[in-house]
């Protein structure tokens, strides 16, 4: 639709509409890392022992200690058992001491808890330990599933019934069910209601994006993109920064829902995307919206483009994801696209998922995460239009390959090498997926860009996904993860190398014109080619 970038050429390209629009979709992005604050923050395997007050009913003058040497067995290192207690018996205190106990049972009576780091996690309110540890990461799984789910719904929704709507329904998804799971009595429960926050988080991200940079000209469209980034690595800090001062994750999950309760309220006043109007045939609704946004940027609405680009939408034959797989070239763009946006999210959450686990103190270790990752993202913004898209994803990509592969190479004994890898590995992922949203949007012509694009969220999020299970893998060993994840990295880095750049050039209407870009640049390679091959022969 090379004609609605002339009508917003004469609206405003980037004025105060976009920017109040933009400053409004992206702020919230400083909120959504926290839904993964119930997964992250957990003290997987605090200390603690099973729960044997019953024996207070033979001796209530018994000593701690004493209570514990009658009651508990002990470990092969002499240490008293996390996850087994003698079972329970109606005997008075002096047959207990005398005969003493030596059938166990597990820990049906609860825990008692010592020394923890919170006041409370998913893990000590639903006892997720011993037989049932595992669930920690259905939990993290589930949370991703949601997020695909969302993706996978939200994404037609928004080609059927629009950007705003389909960014308006997660946003009251998130709000809703944010409470509910700081509500949640039960784990099932707690389940249910991630999953659902997932799903609105998924659908939020993916359109909120994509509504702002319809508005927004081709000279700002990566701006647009990645700030929404840089927010969220905000909102990383700010996480760090909560959990250290607010110890308990149902409170957190309040919290939340206030800021979240606001966005639900003034998303209902973001305007409808004027291009996907357009592309409708609403030329009423956008010729409103269009007056709108150029009173605020002091433009005007050429009236006569307007009906030029109805016009031409009314001919055009409308594309779909097939058509993608029809052509050789857009196939293998998409190929290429959708498993670097695959692999590179696969790593970010296999790090993120990890956190805990890294050595130093979690909450300075996600402040590392967060506060690294906004001058990555503020890089990125001149990065791609300084060096181009191509070469700024090859470089992210195996950049990132690279340093999760140091983190084997120095040991996992080395807390602070380690995390700083996995901050290294975090930030180049990141950069990763920021170039995937702009080169998606300009590899692809219009007709099947948001197919494309949805494609590649979907992958994203089928990495978030996988996340948790690929962490299980350390199971067999500690680095085992790392390795599939790096790999997957490496190998997405080095098959970016089939796609052209697309730096300062003008987005495609057609398949043909993604066809003629592709015979251009080789034509150009060739010129380049002969012209040197004759000036070393006249040399």
């Amino acid at each position: 639709m090379a004609d609605f970038g002339r009508i917003l050429q004469s609206v405003g390209e980037f004025g105060l509409f976009q920017k109040a629009c933009l400053f409004a979709l992206v702020i919230p992005n400083i909120i959504l890392p926290f839904h993964l604050a119930s997964v992250v923050f957990v003290q997987s395997d605090p200390e603690r022992h099973c729960n044997t007050n019953w024996i207070l009913g033979a001796d209530l003058n018994l000593t701690t200690e004493e209570q514990l040497n009658l009651t508990l067995p002990r470990e092969e290192d002499g240490t008293f058992s996390r996850c087994l207690m003698f079972a329970p018996v109606d005997w008075d205190i002096e047959d207990i001491r005398n005969y003493r106990l030596n059938e166990t049972t597990v820990c049906d009576q609860g825990w008692v808890y010592k020394d923890t780091q919170y006041e409370a996690t998913i893990v000590t309110d639903f006892d997720l330990f011993c037989g049932t540890s595992n669930l920690v990461q259905v939990a993290q799984t589930v949370v991703m599933a949601g997020t695909l789910f969302g993706c996978l719904l939200f994404g037609p929704l928004s080609e059927s019934f629009g950007r705003k709507r389909a960014t308006q329904i997660p946003a009251v998804l998130l709000f809703l069910f944010t409470v509910v799971t700081g509500l949640s009595h039960d784990f099932y429960l707690y389940l249910v209601s991630q999953f659902m926050v997932g799903v609105g988080y998924g659908g939020f991200r993916m359109n909120s994006i994509m509504l702002a940079t319809e508005w927004i000209g081709t000279s700002k469209r990566s701006l647009g993109a990645i700030l929404s980034q840089v927010f969220f690595a905000i909102g990383l800090c700010v996480l760090a920064g909560l959990i250290y001062l607010v110890r308990d994750w149902r409170l957190a999950q309040l919290i939340t829902a206030a800021p979240l309760g606001v966005l639900a309220i003034y998303i209902w006043y973001i305007p409808e995307s004027a291009r996907w109007l357009l592309d409708r045939g609403r030329v009423e609704e956008a010729s409103e919206v269009l007056k709108k946004a150029a009173a605020i940027n002091k433009g005007i609405v050429p009236e006569s483009l307007l009906q030029k680009v109805v016009v031409g939408t009314e001919t055009k034959k409308k594309g779909g994801t097939l058509t993608i797989f029809k052509s050789a070239v857009l196939s293998k763009y998409l190929f290429a696209v959708v498993l670097a946006w695959f692999s590179l999210n696969l790593t970010y959450y296999c790090l993120s998922f990890n956190v805990g686990n890294l050595g130093l103190d979690v909450f300075l270790t996600q402040f590392i995460f967060g506060v690294s990752e906004l001058p990555a993202h503020l890089l990125c913004i001149w990065l791609i239009e300084a060096l181009g898209r191509r070469v700024c994803l090859i470089t992210t990509l195996l950049g990132g390959a690279l340093t999760c592969l140091l983190i084997i190479v120095v040991g996992q004994d080395k807390a602070i090498f380690v995390t700083l890898f996995a901050a290294l590995g975090r930030i180049f992922s990141n950069m990763a997926g920021s170039v995937c949203s702009v080169y998606v949007q300009e590899l692809f012509p219009t007709s099947l860009r948001q197919s494309a694009s949805g494609l590649g969220n979907i992958a994203s999020r089928a990495g978030g996904l996988l996340s948790p299970v690929v962490n299980m893998l350390a199971t067999y060993h500690w680095f085992v993860p790392i390795v599939v994840y790096s790999s997957l990295m490496f190998v997405s880095g080095v098959l970016v190398f089939m796609l052209p750049e697309t730096r300062r050039r003008e987005l495609p209407d057609s398949t043909a014109d993604v066809g003629k870009r592709k015979n251009s640049s080789t034509v150009h390679q060739m010129d380049v080619l002969t012209f040197s091959k004759l000036k070393s022969t006249r040399l």
